[in-house]
């Protein structure tokens, strides 16, 4: 699907949630990159700061706007893909390395039971991930799961070296179907919360948040 933005944007100018030039956001990212010079090395190290750091917890998802900046997704120590994404992004467009989101339904055969009955499905509508403009290319990084999840789950953590996407294992460790892309649903330069909210009602009836935060699942909280 194409991009939904206009040919004239350069995807390092902050948006109202991608807000890249938030004080918070620079110092985080400047941190993270340390004395990186190159773009590639720069997105490398904030797409492991962000895999890593950021521990995932699908059972945080919520329908606050707020929530969805990146200076607030910032404070908090776990979050799902989308919040992470959008991290993700404006770390790099502080850092001055052009970048994009980009959304994805993903069906996922390794998910928890009491994940999968809560959401009634095994679809993942709107996975979140970004693209790096990398030397004139856009590479795909999906900086969802945290190393300490993978090895709990029996997946493939997911690596990124800006040199080639990183893009979600059909296959987990043990050669069982694992991640499934069924629908791309475009780039963006701003996370189009309006777009989401109204898929997620579509899928599962209401918007992020209906899954309980309060909800313990020894898989990811164990």
């Amino acid at each position: 699907m194409a991009g939904r933005y206009s040919p004239d944007v350069d995807f390092v100018s902050p948006t109202r949630f991608v807000d890249s030039t938030h004080p918070d956001v620079v110092a985080w990212a400047t941190e993270v990159v340390g004395d990186a010079v190159d773009d590639r090395t720069k997105a490398v190290r904030l797409f492991y700061a962000v895999r890593d750091d950021i521990r995932y917890d699908p059972y945080v998802a919520t329908s606050g706007e707020d929530q969805y900046r990146a200076s607030e997704i910032l404070r908090q120590d776990r979050n799902w893909c989308v919040p992470k994404a959008i991290l993700l992004c404006a770390g790099s467009r502080a850092v001055g390395v052009p970048c994009r989101l980009g959304f994805a339904d993903v069906k996922n055969h390794l998910a928890s039971p009491k994940l999968l009955e809560q959401m009634g499905t095994d679809l993942f509508a709107f996975h979140g991930y970004v693209e790096f403009r990398l030397d004139d290319t856009w590479r795909k990084a999906t900086a969802a799961f945290n190393i300490e999840m993978c090895t709990r789950f029996g997946v493939k953590p997911l690596d990124f070296d800006g040199l080639e996407d990183s893009l979600y294992h059909e296959f987990d460790v043990e050669g069982r179907r694992h991640m499934e892309y069924v629908n791309e649903r475009g780039t963006f330069e701003d996370f189009p919360y309006d777009e989401m909210v109204r898929v997620f009602t579509e899928v599962y009836g209401g918007p992020p948040g209906d899954v309980a935060a309060d909800q313990h699942d020894e898989l990811f909280h164990g």
